[in-house]
């Protein structure tokens, strides 16, 4: 495998050639991808991406203004695609989005779905179960919120804190009525081997997987939750949870490296993403969802001939009209 702070940009000429502009090639987001049977060790992973080679000179605003502009061009070509696969009906897209505190799943979401139509699309982020979730098996609350054929749903957390939050808080599973058992590696182990099934049989049924680990690094964890605390705009966001997973980030990046290790699987992978620059981070998930969907054989459904006629006649009557 190769890591990711091995991976660099490249570069492309715009329509006036007097400027260069970040362009995420399918060669450069792949190195990203977690090969099944990869075991995971997150630092040997990179949380910022390298600076796009041939673009070393410019400054960070610049940087950032043309990763934006690439963004608004896949946004614009993402709109395109939405309506095609609603209107294909035969498959359905499930995007997920697990990592700490603060590495800007929110913003993310955000701007990948800036140019959808809300209409086809369900955002769910995942707090604290109910009361009523808690009686049901740990996957019921997530299966209910899949995405419907020709639907994209996004989980800003997902079934994976289950494998998580869990896993470093075990206690939580005393508020569960389920038969009692040892909480030790064979029991993780089944959770993965439900996970992956739920994911093949979602897969084998239309449903496309992309599943985005956001890999932010603890220093500049602390800056945004500094940002929090110190901006009034930005204090409802603050929770003194965050604060206490942050006390526990070891055992939180090794579950994480469970995670990864045992759940990136040929039918739905893991892609781990560096968070540390919200800038790559946009690009390279939204390069990822774009050709997902660009790669589909997405055909609009046929018009025979008697909806042909009817529509020549509608034609006829409105071009009629004064």
């Amino acid at each position: 495998m190769q890591a990711a702070s091995r991976y660099h940009g490249t570069m492309r000429t715009t329509r006036d050639e007097q400027a260069t502009q970040i362009d995420i090639t399918d060669e450069m987001v792949d190195r990203f991808r977690v090969a099944p049977g990869t075991k995971v060790r997150l630092d040997h992973w990179d949380t910022k991406w390298d600076v796009p080679a041939g673009l070393d000179e410019l400054n960070k605003d610049e940087l950032k203004r043309q990763a934006d502009e690439f963004i608004k061009e896949r946004i614009q070509e993402l709109a395109d695609l939405q309506d095609a696969f609603w209107a294909d009906g035969r498959y359905s897209l499930l995007v997920i989005f697990q990592g700490p505190d603060a590495a800007g799943k929110d913003s993310t979401i955000k701007h990948v779905t800036s140019g959808m139509n809300p209409a086809g699309v369900t955002v769910v982020s995942f707090k604290e179960p109910s009361r009523e979730e808690l009686r049901h098996n740990y996957l019921w609350r997530y299966v209910r919120a899949l995405p419907e054929q020709g639907d994209i749903g996004i989980f800003n957390r997902s079934y994976y804190e289950e494998v998580t939050v869990v896993r470093v808080n075990p206690q939580l599973l005393r508020e569960r009525p389920m038969p009692e058992r040892p909480i030790d590696r064979a029991f993780w182990r089944d959770r993965f081997e439900e996970i992956n099934s739920l994911e093949r049989q979602m897969t084998r049924n239309g449903t496309i997987v992309l599943k985005f680990f956001l890999h932010l690094s603890k220093a500049e964890q602390k800056k945004r939750l500094l940002q929090r605390l110190e901006d009034p705009r930005k204090q409802w966001k603050f929770s003194a949870a965050d604060i206490a997973a942050r006390e526990q980030w070891d055992d939180y990046q090794r579950a994480y490296e469970g995670l990864l290790t045992e759940t990136s699987t040929p039918h739905a992978p893991w892609w781990i993403m560096p968070a540390d620059r919200k800038w790559a981070l946009r690009a390279l998930v939204t390069q990822v969802i774009w050709r997902a969907l660009e790669q589909l054989d997405l055909r609009y459904p046929p018009v025979n001939d008697e909806t042909r006629k009817v529509i020549r006649l509608a034609i006829e009557k409105l071009s009629a009209e004064g």
